[in-house]
């Protein structure tokens, strides 16, 4: 007959081991598709780079007084293109120079952040959302449903993006933020449709869908609780780095005329303003366009470091 003490021991061992067990245990279990992409990121001095710049943005665009005590739309005609940068006077008003109409540079490239930043992060969202339903709803469902988002796409996708926008821009007189939000979204949502219809026709033919339908789950619960999550990493790549494209877009609308308009304060506004006297004076250009230069820049290397980080084939 064994000892009662030595049975009671070795439970007592067996019971301090346990947690040891599941402690090794967890620690070899396999991350999941965003845990193991956060880690990567972790260690990408890339998303880093972008990230502090665009939290500098985010700043500046919400809180544009905390930089500059200047009135962005003030113009003192004593202070003319003749006026240059004085990189001395560093975050004061003269530290760009002066455009043509006497206002300073400094205070208009901080407050034209807003305008960007706005548009481009509007656009993204509302492209997102309308983009990723619809390739949703085409690739689970597929059936004629796929075949009318399909032509639809389609038609939109042959439709030059720029000059859509300008056709649609140049029926309306206020041409305010949502407006150019709005045009930009209206045509530029295929690219997100097309890549979240191909992602869910890869995710639906999963087993884990295939389990969870003969579980009897329902169609919305499959589609946001197993096929939404799985399919969505290649559309948050796609919608990161064309965010960039959209500030310039945006940008470029403006300087054409057909974009923000007087007296929004934007990049592109003061891009077109600026080249009027290029030559003499090229600080007046060379400041918003440097500006946006290194958002759509910063946009890019996010784009890019999520890309490699969510792609194990790049890894």
């Amino acid at each position: 007959m064994p000892d009662v003490t030595e049975t009671k021991t070795e439970a007592a061992v067996d019971a301090v081991a346990a947690p040891s067990a599941a402690d090794a245990q967890s620690k070899d279990k396999p991350r999941s598709l965003w845990g193991d992409a956060w880690f990567d990121l972790r260690h990408r001095p890339m998303f880093w780079i972008s990230s502090i710049l665009l939290v500098l943005l985010l700043v500046i665009a919400a809180f544009p007084g905390l930089f500059t005590g200047a009135n962005p739309r003030d113009g003192d005609l004593t202070n003319h293109f003749l006026t240059k940068p004085e990189l001395g006077h560093l975050f004061q008003a003269d530290w760009f120079g002066y455009d043509g109409q006497g206002r300073s540079i400094y205070a208009r490239v901080v407050y034209g952040t807003r305008a960007s930043i706005m548009v481009g992060v509007g656009v993204t969202a509302a492209v997102t959302l309308v983009g990723g339903l619809l390739g949703m709803l085409a690739g689970y469902f597929g059936g004629w449903l796929d075949s009318v988002i399909s032509r639809v796409t389609d038609i939109f996708f042959g439709i030059p993006f720029l000059l859509g926008a300008m056709v649609v821009l140049n029926a309306f007189t206020d041409r305010k933020v949502y407006v150019v939000i709005l045009a930009l979204a209206f045509l530029g949502w295929t690219s997100i449709c097309r890549v979240m219809r191909a992602s869910v026709i890869t995710a639906k033919q999963a087993d884990y869908v295939t389990a969870a339908r003969a579980l009897g789950a329902g169609t919305p619960r499959i589609l946001f609780r197993h096929v939404l999550p799985n399919a969505l990493a290649p559309t948050i790549v796609v919608a990161t780095i064309a965010l960039g494209g959209y500030i310039s877009a945006e940008a470029t609308l403006s300087f054409l005329g057909l974009g923000l308009g007087e007296p929004t304060i934007s990049w592109g506004i003061d891009i077109a303003q600026g080249s009027q006297d290029i030559r003499d004076n090229p600080h007046a250009l060379l400041f918003p366009a440097g500006m946006l230069s290194l958002t759509v820049f910063a946009f890019i290397m996010l784009g890019d470091a999520v890309r490699d980080a969510l792609d194990p084939k790049l890894r």
